[in-house]
């Protein structure tokens, strides 16, 4: 019998007698008429790395929230840990005593507090008096990072250290608060990771890669939840995908291909024919962009025509997001220059919001609350606040006008309740997002940068928008649009560039533009050779 042969019997016999860490049967999640978990069952086994696989949308986030607590699902799902049943929905406060933890994308970590506080903020051990003893607590931590080998110093503070070894604490500490209860139950415990590497550097990747293996070489499971197929199959056993909250594969990792998987993801055969919903257009060069390069940026080349609406996407960390900021001066661009139709170039190290608005572009960030609009300001206020200067005369702001001006534009972009007179925050999310679009269209701008201009809005809404912009860029404005939504990238845009570790590595153009395509690019560009596209805006291409 061949080694082989011989791990492969052991591991059917260890199946045989131990039950696995997690067992879920049936689970499903509705929110009104959306289904967004359909009868998902999963397993995961004591002493492996399991991934969990999934476009935005297909379900991997609300798992995890009814698995946290956050959310309830519907009647008829079951749940069993090592082999015991356990109620739904959960109580967060089971997590320990069930020997589970979690560790979300934010990592949860104190950035002003100690690696010595952030590790043993749940576990305090009081003296007498009910006083810290910090002799132990600095023991206690010391013992803990010898026992993962990670090698930083306790008393630095959090926003002091590199975002691997960020991550890294935030693992270990996940996995100290459920140790004592595997030791005193015996049983492994888990360790949820949802999207912990897109921001790391690939050394950074390897370094928790060696730890989730460590882990789970003690007997404890690890579930990796990520986009990054490449990092899935280097690091997981066996892998679970979802589908429009359904799972539409499960696979030992050792057996699969990264063709597989994408036609999981996608749900189709990467073969077959995806339809032709746009005809290549060519468009006269409106803004050129040379060697942009930002935090996360390396450097791009980019082109976006008079009129044309270019989207900008990627998975999670690719950079496709920082294009818009860097070229509004909203971030600082460390190189790049930017050549406008009219002869004008800009070097966009020097570029600032100021210089970007008096050369008529406009930026709509993705953050409406914290960056775009000012819920406690008036509707008319947040409409107008590019243009108050036009409504200064004599030293005095003429707010009769301006509300006259707003109720027209409000009308025009269908804002529910036109209200001028409202604070913003006390409109929908979908609303106050019209808002703030008609704030900059009002302006005609010659260029319109965008991130998730429809995120959190409803159908009805996103097609209002959309209305909208496509109605500005047949007069000519041009559109840069960074969205993670492939649907709506193939709804609006004449062109698509596909980012990849900050750079573009795929121009989908004329029938190209299709959600399945530019779903498949996503994945399929972490393979491909990097490259820049300094296309003339619109070339036509021939679609694959």
């Amino acid at each position: 019998m061949t080694t082989e042969q011989l791990s492969a019997r052991n591991d059917r016999v260890a199946s045989q007698q131990t039950p696995p860490t997690l067992r879920l049967t049936n689970i499903s999640k509705t929110f009104r008429a959306t289904r967004a978990l359909d009868q998902v069952s999963l397993t995961v086994e004591p002493g492996k790395v399991h991934g969990l696989l999934g476009t935005n949308g297909s379900g991997k986030s609300t798992l995890i929230k009814v698995l946290a607590g956050f959310h309830s699902p519907d009647p008829g799902g079951s749940m069993q840990f090592n082999g015991h049943d356990v109620p739904l929905p959960l109580d967060p406060s089971t997590f320990r005593r069930l020997g589970m933890s979690f560790v979300h994308q934010n990592l949860g970590l104190v950035p002003t507090l100690t690696v010595l506080e952030n590790l043993r903020l749940s576990q305090i051990a009081l003296g007498k008096g009910k006083r810290i003893n910090w002799r132990k607590e600095r023991a206690a931590a010391q013992e803990t990072l010898d026992r993962y080998d990670v090698d930083v110093e306790q008393w630095r503070r959090i926003d002091e250290l590199s975002a691997v070894n960020r991550a890294l604490i935030a693992i270990i500490r996940a996995f100290e608060e459920i140790r004592e209860e595997c030791e005193r139950t015996g049983e492994p415990g888990l360790v949820l990771l949802d999207e912990p590497t897109p921001f790391l550097p690939k050394e950074g990747v390897d370094r928790l890669f060696q730890l989730m293996r460590q882990i789970a070489d003690h007997g404890s499971s690890v579930t990796f939840i990520s986009h990054d197929i490449d990092e899935v199959m280097e690091i997981t056993d066996q892998v679970t995908i979802l589908r429009d909250g359904k799972v539409s594969g499960e696979i030992e990792t050792k057996n699969a291909t990264r063709d597989q998987m994408i036609e999981m993801i996608i749900g189709r055969s990467l073969a077959s024919a995806a339809p032709a919903v746009h005809t290549a257009r060519k468009f006269t060069p409106m803004a050129t962009f040379e060697t942009l390069s930002g935090d996360g940026i390396p450097a791009c080349d980019l082109t976006v025509g008079k009129g044309e609406v270019v989207g900008l996407t990627g998975l999670i960390g690719s950079g496709y997001d920082k294009i818009p900021y860097l070229a509004f001066g909203a971030d600082r661009a460390h190189s790049g220059k930017m050549t406008l139709d009219d002869g004008k170039s800009f070097d966009l190290r020097a570029m600032t919001p100021a210089k970007a608005i008096g050369e008529n572009m406009a930026l709509l960030p993705g953050d409406r609350g914290a960056q775009s609009g000012v819920d406690n300001m008036k509707v008319f206020e947040n409409m107008l606040l590019p243009d108050i200067g036009k409504y200064v005369q004599g030293g005095f702001l003429r707010n009769g006008r301006m509300r006259r001006d707003a109720k027209l534009l409000g009308e025009q972009f269908e804002v529910r309740p036109n209200d001028p007179e409202l604070n913003l925050g006390n409109l929908s999310g979908g609303n106050a997002q019209k808002v703030l679009i008609a704030r900059w269209l009002k302006r005609e701008p010659r260029l319109l940068l965008l991130d998730e201009p429809t995120q959190g809005v409803d159908v009805g809404t996103r097609a209002n928008i959309f209305k909208a912009i496509k109605a500005a860029a047949a007069d000519g404005m041009s559109v840069i649009c960074a969205s993670s939504d492939a649907e709506q990238l193939a709804e609006l845009c004449d062109r698509v560039l596909v980012f990849a570790r900050g750079q573009i590595v795929e121009e989908l153009t004329g029938p190209q533009v299709n959600k399945d395509q530019i779903t498949q690019a996503c994945y399929s560009s972490l393979g491909a050779t990097t490259r820049q596209t300094g296309t003339e805006a619109g070339q036509e291409k021939v679609a694959p």
